[in-house]
């Protein structure tokens, strides 16, 4: 199980791979489970886990990034004034 402070040393791409490959082995773990007793019957969680944090990562960079693009982009007009008509 990956923890969440190493989920913020990791780049964007690997945070894609590390998704697509976890969810394929959580493909696999379920498929494997519905046949038979599980080996690891807290394994499905742990997957599970491991995707939610990844992809909370990635959002957590995308709402920073959106948020940073939106403070640059702020008018400089000050709140109370309006803007005239011609």
């Amino acid at each position: 199980m990956t923890k969440k402070n190493t989920m913020t040393t990791k780049t964007d791409h690997e945070l894609a791979e590390l998704v697509a490959t976890t969810r394929a082995s959580l493909r696999a773990e379920r498929f494997a489970a519905a046949g038979a007793r599980a080996k690891d019957p807290n394994a499905l969680r742990k997957l599970r886990k491991t995707v939610a944090r990844a992809l909370t990562e990635r959002q957590k960079r995308t709402s920073a990034a959106a948020s940073a693009h939106s403070d640059a982009s702020v008018s400089s007009t000050s709140p109370g004034s309006r803007p005239t008509t011609a």
